[in-house]
C-alpha cells in the first residue's frame, strides 16, 4: 500500500535526505525555506510504502508569467534498489496526489526534474505515466562532477595541464583567496555578478534572490562566498552550497581580468568541500546541445579542466493537466529561441 503524507519534521526530512545521498541541494529542507522567502508556496511530501518512508519530494507552487504549475526540482529523492524498482508506483502515487492539488488550486501541469539516470528504462517509465519532455530545463540536466575520494596531490595530477598551470600562475601572481559569510560579502559578490551578466548578456538574479539563497543555507553553515583578490581588487567570486555529500558551485562571477583567479578559487572550493567530508564537488551544469545556450562551450571547457565525470539526468518532464499548458509550452519555446538554445 502506497500513501502520501506531508512532512513537517525537519529532522526527519534531513535524516532521509542525507541517508539517500543528498543528491541535490534543491531537495534540501533549506531550499524549501529559500523558496518560501521568494514567496512561493511549497509542499514537503513523504511517500510511504507499507508504512516505510521510501521517497520525499519538495514541491514548489509556481505562479508566474510562463504559467501556473507544480514543480519538483531534482526530485523526488528515492529509497529504492535497482533490482526491485518501485519507481513507477512512487511516481503514480505522487502524480495522483498532485493532480488533486492542481485541480483545487488552479495549476495546469506538474513538472518534475528528476536526478535519475537518463536511461531508456527511466524514459519508458515516464512515458508510460503520461509525461512528456519539457520544452526547457529548469535546473541543470547535464552535470560535471568531481569525486573527492583521492588525495589533493592526485586531484591536481588528474586536472588538465593548463588548469593546473593556471592555478599555480594565480598563486605566483599574488592572488589571495577569501572565504566569507559576512553581510558585505553579498554586495561584493553582486558587484562582480552584475558585471558578468552585462558582459555575457544574461539576466542576473536580484539582490534579494542571492541574499535569500545564501541566508537560507547559511543558518546551517551550508553556504559560503569565496573570492579571488588581486592587488586589492576582486577578480572572481562564487557562491558554494553544501550538503552532506557534495559541494555545489551554483553561482559565480568574474571580472575581465587576464589573471586566472577563477582557477585558484575553484581549487579552494574543491579543497573546502573535501575538508567538510563531502564525497563530490559538483560544478553544476555544462553544455547539453539542444537544451542549453550555444555559448556554454567556454564554461564547459573550464569546468572539465579540473577532472571529473559527466552525469546525465533524465530531461525535465511535464504531466499535462489542462489545455492551458500549451500557452506555457509555446512561451518557453520562444524563450529558448531568445536564449540561443
Amino acid at each position: 500500500m502506497t500513501r502520501i503524507q506531508t512532512i513537517d519534521d525537519q529532522n526527519q526530512w534531513n535524516r532521509f535526505f542525507e541517508e539517500e545521498g543528498s543528491p541535490s541541494f534543491l531537495q534540501s529542507w533549506d531550499w524549501g525555506e529559500f523558496q518560501q522567502r521568494q514567496e512561493y508556496g511549497i509542499l514537503r511530501l513523504g511517500v510511504y510504502q507499507n508504512q516505510i518512508l521510501t521517497a520525499v519530494a519538495l514541491v514548489i507552487k509556481i505562479r508566474c508569467r510562463r504559467g501556473n504549475f507544480l514543480f519538483i526540482p531534482h526530485g523526488p529523492v528515492l529509497r529504492i534498489k535497482k533490482k526491485e524498482l518501485k519507481l513507477k508506483n512512487i511516481l503514480l502515487a505522487l502524480i495522483d496526489y498532485l493532480a488533486d492539488v492542481a485541480k483545487r488550486e488552479g495549476f495546469s501541469f506538474v513538472r518534475m526534474a528528476p536526478t535519475l539516470e537518463n536511461s531508456h528504462e527511466n524514459q519508458r517509465i515516464f512515458i508510460d505515466l503520461g509525461f512528456k519532455k519539457a520544452p526547457v530545463y529548469m535546473h541543470a540536466e547535464r552535470m560535471w562532477v568531481l569525486p573527492l575520494d583521492k588525495q589533493e596531490d592526485s586531484l591536481l595530477c588528474e586536472m588538465r595541464k593548463s588548469t593546473r598551470y593556471n592555478i599555480n600562475r594565480a598563486k605566483r601572481e599574488g592572488v589571495i583567496i577569501e572565504k566569507r559569510t559576512d553581510k558585505k560579502a553579498i554586495n561584493d559578490f553582486l558587484e562582480l555578478y552584475r558585471q558578468t551578466a552585462e558582459r555575457e548578456q544574461f539576466i542576473s538574479f536580484s539582490k534579494k534572490f542571492i541574499s535569500d539563497e545564501f541566508g537560507a543555507f547559511h543558518r546551517n553553515n551550508n553556504s559560503l562566498f569565496i573570492f579571488a583578490k588581486h592587488r586589492k581588487k576582486y577578480i572572481a567570486t562564487a557562491l558554494i552550497i553544501f550538503t552532506k555529500s557534495s559541494g555545489f558551485y551554483h553561482q559565480g562571477a568574474t571580472s575581465h581580468s587576464p589573471i586566472p583567479g577563477s582557477h585558484l578559487l575553484q581549487w579552494e572550493a574543491i579543497q573546502e568541500a573535501k575538508r567538510r567530508g563531502c564525497r563530490y564537488y559538483n560544478f553544476w551544469g555544462i553544455d547539453l546541445p539542444g537544451r542549453t545556450p550555444k555559448n556554454w562551450d567556454g564554461l564547459t571547457l573550464f569546468k572539465q579542466g579540473f577532472g571529473g565525470e559527466q552525469v546525465d539526468y533524465l530531461p525535465t518532464q511535464d504531466l499535462i493537466l489542462s489545455p492551458k499548458y500549451y500557452l506555457t509550452y509555446w512561451y518557453e519555446k520562444y524563450l529558448n529561441w531568445r536564449r540561443g538554445v
